[in-house]
């Protein structure tokens, strides 16, 4: 089974989700616990500039115990760890005071080195002891902004590193793999009808600066930083194309 795989076999029985409280990572909860009995979340702290997401994400799994009880007894554990030394060595408009641009290399400053591969090995480590066969996460390469850590080529070579180097058969399971914005609405819509699409929008926190004030459509941020502006985007055509339905 590949990395970009989402079904899962019979011996799967659980999962830990790398859950910051964006959008992504709710969806993605939302798809862990319709399949796995027991699930569990991850969150890091490593600096970020958006550490308002640290408060968003409690915020997400209140709401998700309260406002879907047959999930309830499937989310376990949430688990938050420190990551203070990846801001120390990043120097990206995420960890610092910058203004967003693209960088000479061609990908934006948004880009923190090594921190999917940081964020991926962790959580293994910690599936491992918590006996969890499926590491769920949110990355795409459809939206991914030329992030190299985020493509489908990564995920696997890393399920392989981590399969062998714990002597443990991990599966990283990427439901948004292949997915634009809009499709990841929709997944939510499938997943939770519209009381997630709700959720996600009034509770989920994705903006670069930390925004919670200004209110639009598609939720709270900026409008301005690349994250809003993608999440405005996939608002925009999955509103769009249901109106056309």
């Amino acid at each position: 089974m590949t990395a970009a795989t989402s079904h899962h076999t019979p011996h799967h029985t659980s999962a830990l989700v790398l859950f910051s409280g964006g959008q992504d990572s709710t969806t993605c909860l939302a798809h862990a616990l319709e399949r796995f009995p027991r699930v569990e979340t991850l969150g890091f702290d490593y600096g970020q500039r958006h550490s308002v997401e640290l408060q968003a994400r409690l915020v997400v799994l209140r709401e998700m115990r309260e406002r879907f009880p047959h999930w309830a007894d499937r989310l376990g554990e949430d688990h938050l760890l420190d990551l203070a030394v990846l801001g120390k060595v990043s120097e990206t408009s995420l960890t610092r005071d910058m203004a967003f641009r693209m960088e000479s290399s061609g990908l934006p400053n948004t880009f923190v080195p090594g921190r999917n591969l940081l964020f991926l090995t962790l959580a293994a480590a910690l599936a491992y002891r918590r006996g969890i066969q499926v590491i769920v996460t949110g990355v795409c390469e459809t939206d991914f902004s030329g992030y190299p850590d985020c493509r489908d080529d990564t995920m696997k070579a890393l399920q392989v590193a981590l399969s062998l180097g714990m002597d443990h058969r991990f599966l990283i399971d990427t439901p948004l793999m292949w997915i634009d914005k809009a499709a990841t609405w929709r997944l939510a819509e499938n997943l939770g009808g519209q009381a997630l699409v709700d959720l996600i929008v009034e509770h989920t926190h994705t903006c670069y600066l930390g925004d919670r004030e200004h209110r639009h459509a598609w939720g709270y941020g900026c409008g301005r930083c690349p994250a809003c502006e993608l999440r405005a985007r996939g608002w925009e055509r999955y509103v769009g194309e249901a109106s056309n339905l």
